[in-house]
């Protein structure tokens, strides 16, 4: 190993450079190179940095360590996923720790972190919600339990506090079937809108999944729509995607007057390829028009995702059960299904009642 001035063209001994060898995760002997350092010290500094890397030595910088493990993360996760994990490590996570080795952290450190989250606001003296700081929590854990499991740390220092914020946002918010028909009588004078919230209405799907379809996921003789991807945007970009979930990949059976209204919505589009996108519109077009529509209507504003809880609502009062629910919505299983469980009637009077047939039906037997 060295560090050195360089005499490389286009330095003229004004920069260091570093170079060593190392054994890959191949066992195989190999040589860096790193030009360009502006002192011995920053050189030093990134030798030592990278010498810790490669020998998976805990004492490495905590910053380096996010870099390895983002990397060692990325081909395993969808891009969408892993954008959000850049977002919040860079704004919450590495401006805190970053100047800490990974082995140094403690438990201290984390409870001061937690604390700071806790006490942010934006320009409206507002905080961060629940379900967003049980966010961020959990990336920060999700880092060191990378190290716990592949690089020897002893201990997730995460797992000695108190999680913070909240698993699920807690109340949910959904329209009535009547609060709803009052909504998209005003979304009729643009039928694009019109068409577009009654498909996320009454068949529950993501305005991801919605934005994606195309002519070819109906099939208007059986009534059904197929929902095989998402789309999503990537650094500015749209690009198709499949589901969030494996259990979103799904076939929905479609009440005849929305296979009707879809009918009439390809009919008004010009020569309407197989394959082209139905709604070419955006996710702040729907929310613009949710604002216009709530308010001229006169009904409370919720969010267009839950109009997904308001498609499930529906079907709870139905009578439909979590497992039914679950495969109309695309949930990865049930359980996901049974954060509406308030939504459910109250059977607990009908259970005791048919206990008491059951205790009175044995006491006759046993006469």
């Amino acid at each position: 190993m060295a560090v050195f001035r360089d005499t490389w063209d286009g330095y003229n001994g004004k920069a260091w450079r570093v170079q060593l060898r190392y054994t890959d995760w191949q066992g195989k002997t190999r040589q860096h190179t790193k030009r360009g350092f502006r002192s011995k010290k920053e050189a030093q500094e990134y030798e030592r940095e990278f010498t810790a890397k490669k020998s998976r030595d805990i004492n490495m910088g905590f910053a380096t360590f996010v870099n390895l493990y983002l990397e060692e993360i990325k081909p395993q996760i969808r891009i969408t996923t892993y954008e959000t994990k850049i977002h919040i490590v860079k704004t919450h996570i590495l401006p805190y720790f970053s100047e800490k080795n990974l082995s140094e952290i403690d438990a201290t450190d984390i409870l001061r972190w937690q604390n700071e989250m806790l006490q942010k606001r934006d320009e409206n003296g507002r905080g961060y919600s629940n379900t967003y700081l049980r966010t961020v929590n959990t990336q920060l854990s999700a880092i060191f339990n990378h190290a716990v499991r592949y690089y020897g740390l002893a201990e997730n220092p995460c797992k000695r506090c108190k999680k913070i914020g909240k698993s699920n946002a807690g109340e949910m918010f959904f329209w009535t079937k009547d609060e709803y028909l009052r909504f998209a009588e005003e979304m009729k004078t643009k039928p694009i809108s019109y068409y577009a919230f009654e498909i996320l209405y009454w068949t529950g799907v993501r305005v991801s999944e919605l934005l994606a379809l195309t002519p070819a996921d109906f099939d208007f003789e059986n009534r059904k729509m197929v929902i095989n991807k998402q789309i999503q945007v990537v650094h500015g970009e749209k690009k198709i995607m499949p589901p969030k979930t494996e259990k979103g990949n799904r076939t929905i059976d479609l009440p005849d007057f929305l296979c009707d209204e879809i009918e009439d919505l390809l009919g008004m589009l010009y020569k309407p390829d197989k394959d082209m996108r139905i709604f070419n519109i955006t996710k702040s077009y729907l929310h613009h028009e949710m604002d216009r529509g709530a308010k001229a209507s006169g009904v409370k504003r919720i969010r267009i995702h839950d109009l997904r809880h308001s498609a499930c609502a529906a079907l709870i009062e139905l009578g439909f059960s979590p497992v039914q629910i679950a495969e109309r919505l695309g949930h990865e299983s049930e359980t996901v299904t049974m954060r509406y469980a308030h939504l459910y009637p109250s059977v607990q009077k009908d259970m005791a009642d048919k206990l008491s047939v059951m205790r009175k039906g044995s006491e006759n037997h046993g006469r």
